[in-house]
Formats: structure tokens, sequence, C-alpha cells
């Protein structure tokens, strides 16, 4: 939301909007001239020529009622992103994991090679400093969700998919095969002389390969794909390997940013930049420039040797490639985890459990759930750490609040260990308050 209305601000809108609590993203925007309104009342709805509104946003809301009695059009955030990117170039990231990131990294490098982009990102690009532009080039790049199936709204002339997972099953009735039958609607939606940008290493989407009438390019690292990896290494916060299109070898990529799940959001990011008419040795030399996404793998200070790491890792395959990455560090991993919703919990409970292998501690706090979300009876925190320890991690521990968190943390922290703050709620919190004490 805050991304596609610094994009209106920045294209010369007047822009109002209203939240539930003031934060930095707020802020920037009031500092660019939008109107924020802290809390919501009718009123702030009147005089507007469009009300925009997130899923988070119910259909009572004081705000929503207003503008339809008014007469005020409504659309969903989906909808007005549609709106700026069917009309352009658009590259539309969507998958289980790796949106930000990879939508990140294609901006970056977009901007750094000149094309002057228009980018409408989920996270902060910490290289740049926001998550959204309006630019003058003929490209538009954004994430496209499938959590509430918005995605399918978009009509690109890139569409990427970096991986599909069992995940938002309570959006699509608890079936993943309709989860699946949506990612092929919306390959399939890309515009005619588009292309499919699709990961060849996931056995979902190669599933789904039949069924696409678009162009399709795959990559991949352990099958044959149409562009691979090769002689990848692996270092502490870096990564590197050798990209190759058939046999031809394109040459070397480096990363300023840890893991192999990185390696394909790089090659996707690779790929869509030359399609979009980027050489290579120029994609490669901007990519080398890109220090990651706001809340993902983001180093958050480094005192006395300890080091503290926040990362948006909500999903079992997220955590578990998180925790891979920071083992690079050759440090003592501490992974501190809070679940988000319920429903997730309940529908990855087991892939959760078995997801904490690699980390040397695990710290499991309640779990953090949107307003309205009903609590499912025997889906809790103390449940997750039980099947913790009997799947994954003897070590695993329940500390139910951020502030029992960081209390024990003070307490425990020796040179050399890594704290890993990881969730889609607020636990990133713990990790921020336990970088600035650690400084002091």
């Amino acid at each position: 939301m805050s991304a596609i209305a610094r994009v209106m601000l920045e294209m010369g809108y007047t822009v109002t909007g209203s939240d539930v609590a003031a934060q930095e993203l707020t802020e920037k925007l009031a500092a660019k001239g939008a109107k924020i309104y802290i809390g919501h009342t009718a009123e702030q709805v009147h005089g507007a020529d469009l009300v925009v509104y997130s899923t988070a946003l119910p259909k009572d809301n004081v705000e929503r009622v207003e503008a339809e009695e008014q007469g005020i059009p409504i659309l969903h955030r989906s909808q007005m992103l549609a709106r700026l990117l069917n009309e352009r170039t658009g590259v539309a990231v969507a998958g289980a994991h790796g949106k930000t990131t990879t939508s990140s990294m294609i901006a970056l490098v977009m901007e750094q090679c000149g094309t002057d982009p228009t980018y409408i990102i989920g996270g902060e690009i910490m290289d740049i400093g926001t998550n959204a532009k309006a630019g003058k080039g003929k490209c538009v790049v954004a994430e496209a969700d499938e959590s509430d199936g918005s995605f399918l709204q978009y009509h690109p002339s890139l569409g990427v998919v970096t991986n599909i997972e069992a995940d938002h099953l309570e959006n699509y009735g608890g079936e993943f095969g309709r989860l699946k039958e949506a990612y092929v609607q919306f390959l399939n939606q890309i515009k005619p002389d588009g292309v499919a940008v699709v990961c060849g290493d996931d056995d979902n989407i190669r599933e789904l390969l039949t069924k696409l009438s678009s162009r399709v390019i795959t990559y991949g690292i352990e099958n044959e794909c149409d562009y691979s990896a090769h002689q990848i290494t692996l270092g502490d916060r870096r990564v590197a390997f050798t990209m190759k299109r058939g046999t031809e070898e394109l040459g070397s990529v480096e990363l300023s940013v840890p893991g192999r799940h990185n390696v394909y959001n790089a090659m996707a990011t690779i790929i869509v930049c030359l399609e979009a008419g980027i050489p290579f040795k120029d994609i490669t030399a901007a990519i080398k420039q890109f220090h990651g996404a706001k809340r993902r793998f983001q180093v958050l200070g480094e005192s006395n040797n300890i080091l503290v790491i926040d990362d948006y890792a909500h999903h079992p395959t997220e955590i578990q490639a998180t925790i891979t990455a920071a083992k690079a560090t050759d440090k003592r991993i501490i992974a501190v985890f809070q679940p988000q919703r319920y429903t997730r919990t309940f529908f990855l409970l087991d892939a959760f459990s078995r997801a904490f292998g690699e980390a040397d501690e695990v710290i499991i706090t309640d779990i953090y759930s949107p307003a309205g979300e009903k609590q499912i009876e025997g889906i809790n925190s103390s449940k997750l750490v039980e099947l913790i320890k009997e799947n994954s991690n003897a070590g695993a521990r329940y500390l139910p609040t951020k502030e029992d968190v960081l209390s024990e943390l003070q307490n425990r922290l020796q040179p050399g260990d890594l704290v890993l703050t990881m969730g889609a709620g607020d636990i990133w919190k713990v990790g921020y308050e336990l970088a600035k004490k650690l400084k002091k």
C-alpha cells in the first residue's frame, strides 16, 4: 500500500491515507507530501476521486462504507497496481518464497543500468532506501501476491514464478490443487509476446509446464534447464556462481547476499534483465551492488563478535534456507521464531517442526495473529516446541513474549553467537532492541 501511495505521489496525484499506527513508511510518505491519518473515520475519504484498500481492511471499515455511500470508486490494492503494470512492460514476480528479494534485485539492476523503471516492492530495497519509485522507463516491476489470489489481476510482459508451495490454503478452500491452478492462470495471462520465467528445480512448477500457453524460460541448478548455475561458492554473507545459457557459459556472478536460495533469485533476475535488453556484463556489475531488502537476512548489528540478523522467513522452507545461509558465518546460531497465523501453523505444523535442525538453539514465541483471526484449538507454540524437540532440534524452548526473549538473550549470549530473528509478525523488534543494547 505504501509503495502504491509513493508512486502515485511521484506521478503528481494528491494522496491521503490512514493506518492504525504511525510507522517509518507512513512518516516517509508524509515527508513526500501525503496527508496521513492515524485511525479510521468516515470523513477522511471525503473529496477523494478514488479509494484504494488492502486485503487487511474489512468490508465494514467506516472509510470503505463511507466511500460506497458517497459513490467514490473503490479498488483493491492489486487492482490499482494492475492499472499501472498492465499498461506498460510489466514484470510481475510470484512465488511462495523469494518474491521481495527477486523483485528488489530486478528493480535495482534496472535502476543501475539506466532503464529508469517504476517499481512497487513489498520490502524496502536497502541500497536505494525505498520500496517504490515512479520511473519514466517502460518497465513496471512488482510482486504478484498469490496469498489472496490478487495476482490474477495482472497481465504482465514478463511473469516470474520462483517456486510453488502449499501456503495460504485457507484462501483456496484448503486445496493445494486450486492454488496450483491459480498459478497456471497467472502465467497464461502473460501478454502474447511475453515470457514466463520459472524455476525448473521446483517439482510443482515442472508439473504445470504442459498447461502453459506462453513462451517459457526455465532456470535451475539440479535439473536440465534453459539457464543453469554451476561452481556455486557459498560464503559469509556472499555467494558466487557461473551461469550458463544451454551449453554457453555467460560468465561469473558475484552476490553480496548469502545462500543457495539467492542463486535462484539472481538467476531469475538475470534472465528478466537479459529479456529486457540489458547486457550480461552490466547485469552482473549491478547485481553485486545488491545488499538485500529490508527484513531479508538484514544485519541489524555486530558487537563483541555477536551478530544479530533479522529475516522475514515465516514458512518452513524459508526458515531452513535462512538458517543454512547463516551457517556460512561459522557462528553458533540461536534461531528465534515467531509463528504467524493459526491457519498457517495448523496447515504446516509438521513441516515447521522439521525446519530447525541446523540451528544450535531454538526459541519459539507465541503465535502472532492478525486482528480477527480465530484461534484453532490445540494449535499453539507450546505444541510446536514439543514437535520440534521430537523432529529436528532437542534444544527448542518456548518463551511466550518478546520481552522474555530479549531478557533471555541478554543474559546468555557469548562472543561467536549469531541471533537470527524470523517471522512475518513483529519479532524484528527483538532484533533491533538487542542490537541496540549490545552496541551500548
